[in-house]
């Protein structure tokens, strides 16, 4: 149905005088300094504000040219309702959808399903960075256009490398999430390449540092200190890994960890005979019926086990006369790994004991020593070099080499 004009008729459009305009059912028709008439349209279609400029009255553009542009914009909108999800009007916006991908990562949790990972960082990504920039953006549209410039601009406001490509983590992941979930199609998500992070230098403890620590920790007023690094210089698993051990998850006899949520999927840890014991006399220690080695404290309430040791680490850190900038808990991962390299171990069991994806991955973390390096340079070691005199090399009265004389064989 055609629509109907009051305001925006054709004698007013002659009428208008330099700088005016006038507009109605979302479309303008403004008078420029230049004395031609430019038309635009401004209209909301699926919730989505589309404002675009149509062309000029010297180009041949009119009103009825403005009007048609509305209508197909609105019939593609329908036609982009066809590929809706069940249940759905209309498409998500990417503020929408980010919100029920929080929503499903919270019930993962509750639920204490696989594949869960770093809740708290995914959510601050979301809700500082992500939602505020692509928020308005149905998520079938986010272009790698778009995550480029989102990247540019992170950058420019002075935000960290590393911190940016955090952000680009979790958006890939949502991303991925929503194919998975069939709110968007494949061939709709974006290509997302984080830029490359220079390599940071990797603290290793030595073996007298490793013991001034734990002997720090066994003097920290948290009593659970102690056992925070008995297991980390133990088993180079990782802060949370190590916080979200349940008692039920040990078991004695075969000495190994459960980790139903590792940063690479479900694993098992295995531990020493000297930790397992440690841990046993622990169990036995500790209250019946007691759930976590780390249970949640009274500033730890939104989990039922300790969400860090940052403080009480640092603490220990501080009475080992140890660097606090530089030895984290993740240190006593480095030195883990590292010492398992030393001591020969191949990189795939080790791939096994540390839990990491790929053997790439655990090169990384490989560090060795000026120390180990020269022992291990030993072994090549040939004995009989001592033994050429330099003067018969070095020597100015050698008679001078001759040429070897060829004879042919007869035959």
């Amino acid at each position: 149905m055609a629509l109907k004009f009051s305001r925006l008729t054709r004698p007013a459009i002659r009428a208008l005088e330099k700088g005016q305009r006038i507009h109605e059912h979302g479309i303008t028709a403004e008078r420029l300094t230049s004395g031609d008439v430019r038309y635009s349209v401004n209209v909301m279609i699926d919730r989505q504000r589309v404002h675009r400029v149509i062309g000029r009255e010297s180009e041949g553009v009119t009103r009825e040219q403005a009007e048609r542009a509305i209508e197909t914009l609105r019939t593609r909108a329908r036609e982009d309702r066809l590929d809706l999800p069940t249940g759905r009007k209309t498409h998500r916006t990417f503020a929408e959808a980010a919100t029920e991908y929080l929503q499903r990562l919270e019930e993962t949790l509750s639920e204490g399903q696989k594949g869960f990972h770093d809740l708290p960082n995914k959510r601050r990504n979301v809700d500082k960075y992500l939602s505020p920039y692509f928020g308005k953006h149905r998520a079938d549209k986010i272009t790698s256009f778009l995550v480029k410039h989102y990247q540019r601009k992170r950058l420019d406001d002075g935000a960290k490398l590393a911190s940016v490509n955090r952000e680009l983590a979790t958006l890939s992941h949502m991303m991925t999430a929503m194919v998975g979930w069939k709110w968007i199609k494949d061939t709709d998500r974006p290509k997302i390449e984080k830029a490359e992070e220079p390599r940071k230098k990797i603290v290793v403890l030595s073996e007298a540092n490793a013991e001034a620590l734990f002997k720090g920790a066994a003097g920290d007023q948290d009593a659970s200190t102690w056992l925070f690094v008995a297991i980390g210089l133990n088993t180079a698993m990782r802060h949370s890994e190590i916080l979200r051990i349940r008692w039920d998850d040990i078991d004695f006899d075969r000495r190994r960890i459960d980790i139903p949520r590792a940063k690479a999927g479900q694993r098992v840890q295995p531990i020493t005979a000297t930790l397992a014991d440690t841990l046993r006399k622990e169990r036995e220690r500790r209250p019946k019926g007691e759930v976590w080695l780390f249970p949640a404290t009274r500033d730890d309430t939104k989990t039922p086990h300790r969400r860090d040791m940052d403080r009480q680490f640092q603490r220990a850190v501080i009475r080992a006369k140890l660097d606090p900038a530089k030895v984290t808990p993740h240190v006593m991962r480095h030195t883990g790994i590292t010492r398992l390299v030393m001591a020969g171990v191949d990189l795939p069991t080790i791939q096994r004991i540390s839990g990491h994806k790929t053997l790439a991955m655990v090169m990384r973390y490989v560090h060795l020593t000026d120390d180990h390096i020269d022992k291990s340079i030993e072994a090549i070691e040939t004995g009989f070099l001592d033994t050429i005199a330099p003067e018969l090399h070095t020597g100015t009265d050698s008679p001078p080499r001759r040429k070897p004389r060829l004879s042919l064989a007869k035959g």
